[in-house]
């Protein structure tokens, strides 16, 4: 067995091997991430490895602002490397390839391989290109760093460009697409006009009522133009093939639609590491889970955050699943402590617990300086709502010494400048 070169986080000397039986957790986003920590506190825990291949931590739900210039890229994208020091989780940068579930082993990309105690899957989630032709080749997606230096670029050229009546469009009309649309808006002023695409009847379908219509009238007063009930059927270099939601008598009429580029935010699916033998999911790719977030059929393989689709609640019929959580942070984050004491339970033989989803409400981000949020009773829009947003990230941000430089940032005024309109 190849042992892998991982770096101890708590000496900071790399180390051969992390001992007996580790507990790995494969991908290093909010729940894997914060299920290390959260493993981390608990005294006389195994080893623990984080299998993660970016060097950055990426905190998502405010990408939008380090696109616009609100946020700086440390602020919401700290380095594993200090945010794992001193916490004793050793971090193997690399991409967990495929899994051994009866031999308890794990295969990255690299060619290394760990065999574990428990395992932590949180890998999460992808875009979802729903087959159409172009958008892996022509569509610009928005989950990565290295999505938000593209984007730039795109929102660059076209304010220093000298051509009129450019368009940007971006395909999705849930809370990513709306809180793009609103962004870029701000940013480009009159030099491109937004299209907004969205295959359904209406925009932000899932989202509650006052966000919905917050996020309507930002999009009006923007002047973006809503195409509700329009298929994208391609993606090409500088232009898309619609059917708009209008039929003739003849049916659908095809439209082509000339952009500057096009940016996907259409939907998720799942993409977990290859596990043997295979084993149960949904029709997104989901691994199915228990309430105590084990994966079906697997007493030492838990399943945080998008990954998983939890079935068999109690009180509930066994052969229906639980109603689905939402794709969204909040869930990673409350599942993450419930799978670290579950873990603990199990290598001592004590009873698990079940996973609780808490709704704590809905926040979206409507473009420079302004948010809606609501929850538990409460609603705001506005620069207020904004405020109240980026405290409310700042307290989940991974790490005491991180939320108190990035508030200090604040306080000072330090946040980065404004992409002025």
């Amino acid at each position: 067995m190849q042992q892998p070169l991982i770096q101890d986080n708590r000496t900071g000397q790399p180390q051969q091997g992390v001992g007996l039986d580790p507990i790995v957790i494969a991908g290093g986003g909010f729940g894997g991430l914060y299920t290390a920590l959260a493993l981390a506190e608990q005294p006389g825990h195994p080893p623990l490895v984080l299998v993660e291949p970016n060097d950055h931590f990426l905190f998502l739900p405010l990408l939008y602002e380090l696109l616009s210039g609100e946020l700086r890229r440390w602020q919401i994208a700290p380095g594993y490397q200090s945010l794992l020091a001193g916490k004793g989780i050793g971090w193997l940068r690399d991409k967990v390839d495929r899994i051994d579930t009866n031999s308890r082993q794990v295969h990255t990309g690299q060619g290394h391989t760990l065999t574990y105690s428990r395992l932590v899957l949180a890998t999460g989630a992808g875009s979802d290109d729903f087959g159409v032709p172009g958008v892996r080749e022509h569509a610009l997606g928005f989950r990565t760093l290295a999505d938000v230096d593209r984007l730039q670029a795109v929102v660059r050229i076209l304010r220093e460009g000298s051509l009129t009546g450019q368009r940007l469009a971006i395909v999705g009309g849930g809370p990513s697409g709306v809180e793009l649309a609103c962004k870029l808006a701000d940013m480009l002023g009159d030099r491109a006009g937004i299209e907004l695409i969205e295959q359904g009847p209406s925009l932000l379908n899932g989202s509650r009522a006052f966000n919905r219509e917050q996020g309507l009238l930002a999009l009006q007063r923007r002047g973006v133009r809503i195409r509700c009930g329009t298929r994208v059927l391609a993606v090409h270099g500088g232009y898309l093939e619609l059917v708009p939601g209008g039929e003739g008598p003849e049916g659908p009429t095809p439209e082509t639609l000339a952009v500057a580029a096009v940016i996907w935010a259409a939907g998720l699916r799942c993409q977990p590491p290859a596990l043997l033998p295979a084993p149960a999911c949904d029709n997104r790719g989901r691994l199915l889970c228990g309430p105590d977030l084990r994966l079906q059929d697997h007493a030492d393989i838990f399943v945080v955050g998008d990954l998983g689709a939890i079935q068999g609640a109690p009180g509930t019929d066994p052969e229906d699943p639980v109603p689905a959580t939402p794709t969204t942070a909040q869930v990673a984050f409350q599942e993450a402590p419930v799978i670290a004491a579950n873990i603990g339970h199990s290598l001592v033989g004590e009873p698990l617990e079940n996973f609780a989803w808490k709704d704590l409400g809905e926040m979206l981000s409507l473009g420079l300086g302004e948010a809606s949020l609501t929850g538990a009773g409460f609603t705001l829009a506005g620069p207020g709502a904004y405020q109240l947003r980026r405290l409310a990230y700042l307290a989940r941000l991974p790490g005491l010494p991180l939320q108190i430089r990035v508030v200090a940032g604040w306080l000072a005024g330090n946040d980065g400048p404004k992409i002025q309109s």
